[in-house]
């Protein structure tokens, strides 16, 4: 006798799917809007922006440690954000996300930043 568990399992696997859906994000940050916070995945203190930053300023400056660019995107909207290690957007890119793009945690990036900016490409 089959057990039902396995027909599914087995169905699922055979049509190349997964039985458990998931959320598109899995950052919580708001739709429009970049995020940096002070803790990888996601976790600690969060800043969220809509537009440029050119000097980060209080908890979250150089204590990066994960990002999200939830960001609109469409023909000729700045959708990527690209992190600069200091103030004025100066200095190297340290991280730089597309649309929808998460960055749970990047060791070379780990708090670095200083300021962003929306750009057309990275």
């Amino acid at each position: 006798m089959r057990h039902p568990l396995a027909l599914v399992t087995a169905v699922v696997l055979a049509l190349g799917g997964a039985a458990v859906t998931t959320s598109a994000y899995a950052a919580q940050c708001p739709s429009g809007e970049f995020c940096a916070w002070t803790d990888a995945n996601y976790a600690g203190m969060r800043w969220n922006w809509s537009g440029d930053d050119q000097d980060w300023e209080g908890d979250i400056q150089d204590a990066d440690s994960s990002w999200a660019n939830h960001g609109i995107t469409g023909p000729g909207v700045k959708d990527h954000v690209q992190v600069y290690e200091n103030p004025g957007l100066v200095g190297l890119g340290t991280v730089c996300l597309g649309p929808g793009q998460e960055i749970a945690s990047d060791d070379w990036a780990n708090d670095s930043g200083d300021s962003h900016t929306w750009t057309m490409e990275c």
